[in-house]
């Protein structure tokens, strides 16, 4: 370094590198002009002599003079830009405030630092040198470590920041780097004396488990080489770590590969070759040789070029070598050796410290393999969960073989022998077994075999199948020798011995993990599962406490469980069970079975949600957060907690009255929300301490009404029921529970906001807010908010008033005018908030309204508010500050500032910043403008110089006080970092939040989504919160001196999670749905998961340990697809690693939801299918097995069992379905026995059935899956009982149910159960952008229906049929429940649309659904029938590769095909046995004589009649009209409507041949309704099995255009772009054609029938107030008003609704008398034919 001239400084200003731009620097009145000085641009300054007292001083024009006092002075940004060794002697304003000159000011000469901030400087450059980092990446990184140094010194010595620093990253106990080092056994490979061949020697060692190098020794080594080590190293080894972390792009997200680089750098280093090497590196050569070998081998996994664009290969995670698959292989020693050069040798047969120079050589193509194979199967449930399985069927048959004795008795006995019930009640046990036997199969699909970690299951099996025989072997025996009379009690004995082998087998299969049978995954001692146990197993211990709870809590759970199933379940099965075992239906009892199973099931889950919620209430008692304390006391004790709990005042001079101090901080608090228009003047006055003149002539403080004579009556401070009293009630009660003490401000850590953005709106445009989106609206955002927010409207106005006449007095226009004139004068303020469009009076209103809607700014805004927090703490615990600078505002202000920017940073990562369009861009630079500390991390893109190169990438930092660039007109960048590549290889958003991680500064990270919002009260407890990570008082010790001092050994705190207030709860029910999800999700069950240690998901307003999580792969995990909920995943890789997840209940951030009913799907969608796809993740694999059973049942209950309960409830719902329609067969066909009032059968009816058991049965059921059904309310009931009194509760749950929510409860938990099913069967888990506007448009018929129809509107349907078979056979008054329940699944959609039931939008609807239903086959159309029909098929099909660039191909998603083996599962063998037991129940009911005794002809061919008719029907249609059109298609080329024509002509033939064939059916069934429903039944079954069929076998893949149809109708084949396959595509048209004719004549009749069923509601007067009240909770004066036309409009809809009423009035007629004409004259309508007779 020494001999290097000067300007080689690269942190130096003089020399431009090629990389970076050269220092810029800004000088202070380049800040912003006047309007954004108050932040908060929609506020008003409070000027002239009556000014309130106004704590916060941001109102203090920047004076201009400042620049000129210290010259030509110019504010260094940072230490990184300027260093110390290029900067001239400094002065400047801050030359009197110690510690203002350093930037760091802990790592300062005066405190005795270890290293100087030179000699850092000097290492950087060095390691940069050496190892061809980027420049950029060097500031960057040298930046981050001093803020690191900064904010931890600022609490401890710095030598003791820089040790425990180094122990946090390198060395320590906890640090991942050691534990890799470790589990990867590289203690061997580096041990001395090995070295003539370390590779060979270490695997021998393996294999061998030599016992001389110990682990004990090993360890004790590594701490005495950490020990001895000088600051100097330590200091070298963190920059080196950063350096190659800073630069790794997406090999962020492979830790251990990293650690692996790391080590191959430092060993390097240390190496002779390397300290002799005298010239630098060219820059990024490790970035070229390293890193994109690296990343380009994860790019190509998922991603091929075709004409140079990159596309989604289409290829499922089990094909694809993920992330996690990567990282893996650095995780065993037999992984390293995999690792080969070019030339075949294996990088460990090279010397450690060459290996450097060798890793540009490593053919990474060859190295790397699947460790785990996330395949799409139902057999990930099996493995992972089989202790949930267990449980519960082995009990279940325990159960039941004890209680239905009739079922294995012999012939012509009711009961059967002792032995014989011993032993088939055992094989409970051999139930259980086989469960763990399939597990096992099921497991050697997940693992690759050829890995050294299938021999455990091998043994496993053996085991297994051992212990089968000995619980199911005995059964043969005693089966054989029952009956034959026998001497002796042998058979006895052996069956209650065989019995009490399979209690035990069950109860171990259940209680241990399997992951721990048989080579001690977890907890064993061999080095062999060191690797796993540290990375997947290392769970953090629980305190005793805790961990008896987490057991109690399951005890308490299953107790009341198996008490509870037994007597309601088990035992009253027993008397149905023998009734059905007379009845000789083996297949009605079966369903039966699994009808009861089920209910077993969904029992656990209705216990574990009661008892939850008591654990947490009593819990939240115990925390002391619960409106139960008296009400005035919390708000009279509030102003002592405020300076007992928020301020740090034990350091401070006790000469400062608290009273005074505490003012400070509440009055802040009340300015803030009177800055907000939470709050009037009048309302401010009585809240804020005033001055006031006391006895003796002395100023003194006045205490607020509020706190002396608060009576409990809040009306008289704030609105009533607003967000200003929601806000303080919660700031008052949270200061009740225990708090950590803060630290003094200048002490506290740094720590870094980051937000994710994609394209979320930034701020509102004036457009949006004040017009209508479309005509659906019905109203303007800005009108809605008004009604929202009527009180903070009224404040804004009145501000805006009063700075409307301040600016006119200023200007002289000031007017006189009498009251009424000025009145009128007002109106435009309060329609829209401003009269002159001048842009700060419109800029007002845009952001006044953007505070209010879901976007970026109230985010920026709400977050910023931490820096008014620190700056407001700062100067409340610092009085001196304030006298020194007494005359100088300014100056104040400028010291303020520079501490809150060096405690806290904001960085939003605006992925496309570079590529937004001129609004964006203007509302990007207004954040900019008005918040200058806001940092924006974005991806800049370069095209390639040379063609057919990648383009480069770069991750770009800038800010407010980035100079604007004159030629560009952008801002110059402070950091630009080249990346390998394009880092967005995932879906999106945890790739975004990785490219800017870089740029984060000091310990911790609060993720934030660009839909939150914070305030200033809860940001002021910022110090409180960080105190959770446990990293306040560390000791003086070095961690390394000692190893087992519990500080050091006990796990880190890796997450703190918080509770989220819904913002949009009170817009309606749908969003009070969401809101109270969230209350139940986000509060209450974390509140005792995290307590037992089984909280994972970390919503978004937690904070993050960075240090632990950036060195474990980052903040969330990217795999595409697979990490769609890519935060859960970090949650699991934190606990799995050994983090401690808490959770906070004293702070809350604001968070938005989906207020729309589509949206709300969609997001739930998006839940489900990301579900789905965790079911397949690795590390639900390792959870499931080997967690113990207690906080695996809290894992599994909390996190997957939520999804498996609504898969349950919805296969309940169907499986009872089944039940009814069987029991229905019987009750309509046999005997029933009649029975007197006790219930004793009546004597003189031989051969009667008493059915009245399974009556009561039934009844039992629909209780059940009531119950099941209703218990998702309680917890929601009491949190609000909790929380604001009983009166709220109430009063919200009836305003849930009288807005129907238990409608779409049942519907959400369809489309749950739906979209995890699908994506566990299809795939095609993708980010759903969910909408986050406000949900007032309506949405037309068409849309819903193909939105729902394949989700749930179709199984609703199918379900009415049986209901209505079952009905008609059974009727008991329990089916309405269930008929409510199966309406809700077909027509939720409809019921919470708004304005649904208008009658013009209703016909207006009908014509556009006749529309849609037609369109699309002359021309190719955006939304019709057919495109919607043709997605749905590509599920199975998949798309054709051929790109041809047609315009309709833009309408397909990409879907990747299905697998054959879920195909021929799910699309034919499951359709064909669903068809089987409808058609066996037919069977059943035509088996018995009819009402003459004739015998029924053979029930099959009549079904077989019926069902295959239409299709033939069809295709012989089809084939007609298919060479009309080749014939005419041609002539009448000019004829653009021919095609559709042609196909209206089939459609409506095909509606025909349909609805003949079925009233043929019901004329051969005699017009005898119930026995044609079920027919019916039969006969969908079997249709819908043919259509599948069809489509899974006959069809190849489809064309990504629709030209095909077009084609067949139109008949021109040729020209279309089918080249070789235009013959084989008119035949598989063919296919396609009678396929749809079915499906569209179906759709057909079911649009209408939903219609009808629609239309009642419609008739009834006013039902659209009434409908638009239930929606969104406003009373009929606040009503949306109608839509305005103009009169050509008006005109238009009367004719169209005119025209197409009478059309749909025919249609209804017509349908309505296909049913009622022969229902009402059935005995006169009879035909004679011959061939009727015999089907």
């Amino acid at each position: 370094m020494a001999g290097q001239p000067q300007s080689r400084n690269p942190f130096s200003a003089q020399q431009p590198s090629p990389y970076s731009q050269p220092s810029r620097q800004y000088s202070t009145d380049s800040i912003g002009s006047e309007q954004y000085n108050s932040r908060n641009a929609s506020s008003v300054p409070l000027a002239g002599p009556n000014a309130y007292y106004d704590p916060s001083g941001q109102n203090t024009p920047t004076s201009s003079n400042s620049v000129e006092e210290g010259g030509d002075f110019h504010r260094s940004y940072a230490a990184s830009i300027d260093s110390h060794m290029s900067t001239s002697s400094y002065q400047g304003p801050f030359a009197d405030i110690p510690g203002s000159k350093e930037p760091y000011p802990a790592w300062s000469a005066e405190r005795q630092i270890p290293i100087s901030t030179e000699e850092i400087e000097d290492i950087f450059l060095d390691l940069t040198h050496k190892f061809g980092f980027q420049k950029d990446s060097m500031r960057n990184m040298f930046d981050f470590l001093m803020h690191a140094l900064d904010s931890r010194a600022s609490r401890m010595t710095p030598n003791q920041a820089l040790l425990t620093l180094h122990a946090d990253y390198i060395g320590g106990q906890h640090a991942n780097y050691r534990r890799w080092y470790f589990a990867a056994q590289l203690n061997l490979d580096d041990a001395v004396g090995q070295s003539q061949n370390p590779g060979l020697q270490r695997l021998r060692s393996v294999k061998g488990g030599t016992a001389t190098k110990s682990l004990d020794s090993a360890l004790n080594r590594w701490r005495n080489a950490m020990h001895n080590m000088s600051q100097y190293d330590r200091l070298r080894q963190l920059a080196l770590w950063l350096l190659c972390w800073g630069e790794a792009g997406n090999v962020r997200f492979t830790p251990e590969c990293l650690c692996f680089i790391f080590k191959c750098a430092d060993d390097y280093y240390r190496s002779p070759e390397c300290q002799a090497r005298q010239d630098p590196l060219p820059e990024g050569i490790y970035l070229e040789s390293v890193i994109k070998p690296l990343y380009r081998f994860m790019r190509d996994q998922g991603y091929e070029v075709s004409e140079g664009k990159f596309v989604r290969k289409e290829k499922d995670h089990h094909q694809i070598i993920g992330y996690d698959d990567i990282n893996q292989l650095f995780w065993y020693p037999e992984g390293l050796a995999k690792i080969v050069l070019q030339d075949n040798t294996r990088l460990i047969d090279v010397p450690p410290t060459q290996r450097w120079m060798k890793l540009h050589k490593v053919d990474w193509n060859k190295v790397f393999f699947k460790t785990y194979f996330e395949r799409r199967s139902l057999a990930h449930l099996l493995v992972n969960f089989n202790r949930i399985w267990i449980i519960h069927i082995a009990f279940f048959w325990f159960y039941t073989a004890y209680n239905s004795p009739r079922v294995y008795a012999p012939h012509n006995q009711t009961s059967p022998s002792g032995p014989m019930t011993w032993s088939a009640t055992a094989l409970g046990g051999g139930v259980a077994t086989l469960i763990m036997i399939f597990a096992t199969l099921a497991e050697y699909t997940h693992i690759p075999t050829s890995w050294h970690n299938a021999s455990h299951l091998t043994t496993r099996l053996v085991f297994l199948l051992i212990v089968l025989a000995l619980t199911v072997g005995p059964t043969f025996y005693i089966a054989m020798v029952d009956g034959k009379p026998s001497p002796n009690n042998i058979p006895l004995i052996i069956g209650i011995v065989q019995f009490f082998v399979s209690i035990v087998a069950t109860v171990a299969f259940a209680l241990i993990p399997s992951g721990r049978m048989f080579g001690d995954r977890v907890a064993g001692k061999s080095r062999k599962h060191m690797a796993s146990q540290t990375f997947t197993a290392s769970y953090p211990t629980l305190t005793r406490s805790a961990r008896a709870a987490s057991i109690g809590l399951w005890v308490l759970i299953f107790g009341c469980k198996f008490a509870e199933s037994y007597f309601f379940l088990a035992e009253s099965f027993s008397s149905p069970v023998a009734v059905m075992a007379r009845t000789k239906v083996p297949f009605a009892l079966a369903i039966m079975y699994i009808m009861d199973l089920v209910l077993f099931f969904l029992d656990t889950y209705l216990w574990y949600i009661i008892w939850v919620v008591v654990f947490s209430i009593s819990r939240s008692f115990f925390l002391g957060i619960s409106i139960w304390t008296p009400w005035s006391e919390v708000y009279t004790r509030l102003p002592k907690r405020i300076y007992a709990k928020m301020l740090a005042t034990s350091e401070m001079e006790v000469k400062y009255k608290p009273k005074v101090l505490v003012s400070q901080v509440w009055n802040a608090i009340i300015i803030s929300m009177y800055r907000e228009h939470l709050l009037s003047i009048d309302h401010v006055q009585r809240l804020l301490y005033h001055q006031v003149d006391g006895a003796d002539g002395h100023r003194t403080l006045r205490a607020p009404p509020f706190f002396t004579n608060n009576t409990g009556n809040s009306g008289d401070f704030f609105p009533q029921g607003g967000e200003a009293e929601r806000r303080i009630s919660f700031f008052a009660s949270s200061l009740t529970i225990a708090i950590p003490e803060p630290l003094p401000v200048d002490a506290m850590p740094t720590f870094t906001v980051l937000v994710p953005h994609y394209s979320e709106k930034i701020l509102l445009s004036l457009r949006e807010i004040i017009r209508e989106e479309d005509q659906t609206t019905r109203v303007t955002m800005l009108e809605y908010l008004k009604q929202l927010h009527p009180v903070e409207w009224d404040n804004f106005v009145k501000d805006t008033k009063i700075l409307a006449e301040e600016s006119a007095q200023f200007d002289g226009t000031a007017s006189t005018n009498n009251e009424k004139a000025s009145r009128a004068d007002d109106l435009p303020f309060y329609c829209i908030g401003f009269k002159t469009s001048a842009p700060e009076y419109t800029l007002r209103t845009r952001i006044w309204a953007s505070l209010r809607a879901q976007t970026l700014y109230r985010t920026v805004s709400g977050m910023m508010n931490y820096a008014k927090a620190i700056k407001l703490l700062y100067r409340v615990e610092n009085p001196q500050i304030v006298q020194r600078f007494a005359g100088n505002t300014d100056r104040l202000e400028r010291e303020l500032e520079r501490m809150s920017r060096r405690k806290f940073k904001f960085t939003v990562s605006m992925q496309r910043y570079a590529k937004f369009n001129k609004e964006e861009q203007e509302n990007a630079e207004f954040l900019l403008r008005a918040y200058p500390d806001l940092q924006i991390a974005y991806l800049d893109e370069e095209a390639s110089t040379q063609k057919g190169q990648d383009p480069r990438l770069f991750s770009v930092l800038i800010d407010g006080h980035s100079e604007i660039d004159d030629k560009t007109g952008k801002r110059k960048p402070k950091f630009r970092i080249e990346l390998p590549g394009n880092p967005i290889l995932g879906d999106g958003k945890s790739d975004n939040q990785n490219h800017a991680i870089v740029f984060y500064r000091g310990e911790y990270l609060q993720l934030i989504d660009a839909n939150q919002d914070n305030y200033l009260e809860e940001c002021l407890k910022i110090r409180n919160i960080l105190a959770e990570f446990e990293q306040y008082s560390i000791s003086g010790q070095s961690p390394y001196a000692q190893w087992g001092h519990k500080e050091f050994s006990k796990h880190p705190v890796a997450i703190v999670g918080m509770r989220e207030y819904i913002f949009s709860e009170n817009i309606g029910v749908l969003g009070d749905i969401a809101a109270g999800k969230e209350q139940t999700f986000g509060t209450m069950t974390p509140r005792t998961l995290a307590w037992i240690g089984g909280k994972l998901h970390y919503g978004h307003p937690d904070f993050l340990n960075a240090t632990f999580m950036s060195t474990r792969g980052g903040v969330s995990k990217a795999q595409k697809g697979l990490h769609l909920n890519e935060d859960i995943f970090a949650g699991m890789t934190a606990m799995g690693r050994g983090g401690r997840i808490k959770h906070l209940e004293y702070y809350q951030c604001g968070k938005g939801r989906d207020l729309g009913f589509g949206t709300i799907l969609n997001f739930q969608t998006k839940l489900g299918t990301g579900m789905g796809e965790q079911m397949l993740s690795r590390e639900y694999y390792y959870l499931g097995t080997q967690l113990p059973m207690d906080r695996f049942l809290t894992f599994y209950y909390g996190h997957p069992g939520f999804h498996i309960n609504n898969i349950l409830v919805i296969y309940s719902v169907q499986v009872f379905m089944v039940t009814l329609m069987y029991i229905g067969t019987l009750n309509k066909q046999l005997a029933i026995c009649k029975v007197d009032s006790r219930g004793d059968v009546l004597a003189g009816q031989p051969g009667c059935y008493n059915l009245i058991p399974v009556f009561d049965w039934i009844h039992r059921c629909i209780v059940s899956i009531f119950l099941v059904f209703f218990i998702a309310f309680l917890p929601l009931f009491l949190q609000e009982l909790l929380e604001r009194g009983t009166g709220k509760a109430l009063i919200r749950l009836g305003k849930h149910f009288l807005s129907l929510s238990p409608v779409f409860e049942v519907f959400s938990t369809q489309i749950y159960s739906q979209s995890i099913l699908s994506n566990l069967t299809f795939g095609g888990a993708r980010y759903i952008a969910t909408g986050r506007g406000f949900a007032t448009a309506r949405v037309s018929f068409t849309v819903l229906y193909s939105r729902f129809a394949g989700p749930s509107i179709y199984m609703g349907m199918r379900n009415v049929l049986l209901l209505l078979y079952a009905t008609m056979a059974i009727w008991t008054p329990y089916l309405i429940y269930f008929w409510f329940s199966v309406l809700s699944l077909c027509i939720a959609p409809f019921l919470f649309n708004p304005h649904q039931f208008s009658f013009p939008e209703f016909i207006i609807d009908y014509r556009e659904f006749l529309r849609w239903m037609s369109r699309g086959n002359s021309r190719t159309k955006a939304s019709s029938w057919y495109g919607y029909c043709r997605l749905s098929r590509t599920m199975i099909t998949g798309y054709k590769k051929k790109k041809l660039g047609h315009p309709s191909e833009k309408l397909s998603g990409d879907v990747p095909r299905a697998g054959w083996r879920t195909v021929i599962f799910s699309e034919i063998l499951w359709p064909i046995c669903c068809a089987a037991i409808f058609v066996i129940a037919y069977m059943f009911v035509k088996s018995f004589p009819d009402h003459n005794g004739n015998t029924n002809p053979s029930p099959l061919i009549r079904i077989a009649v019926i069902a295959v008719g239409p299709v033939v029907w069809n295709a012989a249609v089809l084939m007609g009209l298919f060479f009309i059109s080749l014939l005419f298609g041609s002539m009448l080329g000019s004829w653009t409507k021919f095609a559709s024509v042609m196909a209206a002509i089939a459609h409506s033939l095909a509606l025909i041949g349909l609805v003949a064939f079925f009233e043929f059916f019901w004329f051969l069934e005699l017009w005898d309704a119930s026995h044609a429903v079920l027919g019916i039944i039969s006969i969908v079954a079997i249709q819908r099995a043919i259509q599948k069929i069809l489509i899974a076998v006959f069809l190849t893949r489809e064309y990504k255009h629709d030209e095909t149809n077009r084609a067949w109708w139109s008949g021109k084949w040729h020209g279309r772009g089918f080249g070789s396959s235009a013959m084989s595509q008119p035949a598989r048209e063919f296919i396609v054609k009678i396929v749809e004719m079915s499906l569209w004549s179906s759709d057909f009749l079911l649009g209408h029938i939903l219609m009808i069923i629609l239309t009642p509601p419609t008739l009834i007067p006013f039902i659209d107030k009434g409908h638009s009240m239930m929606m969104f909770w406003l009373r009929p004066s606040k009503q949306i008003r109608p839509p305005l036309f103009s009169t050509k409009q008006k005109r238009q809809r009367r004719w169209i609704v005119l025209k197409y009423t009478v059309i749909y009035i025919i249609m209804v007629a017509f349908l309505v008398a296909l049913i009622a004409l022969p229902a009402l004259f059935r005995d006169h309508i009879t035909f004679n034919c011959a061939v009727c007779q015999n089907i």
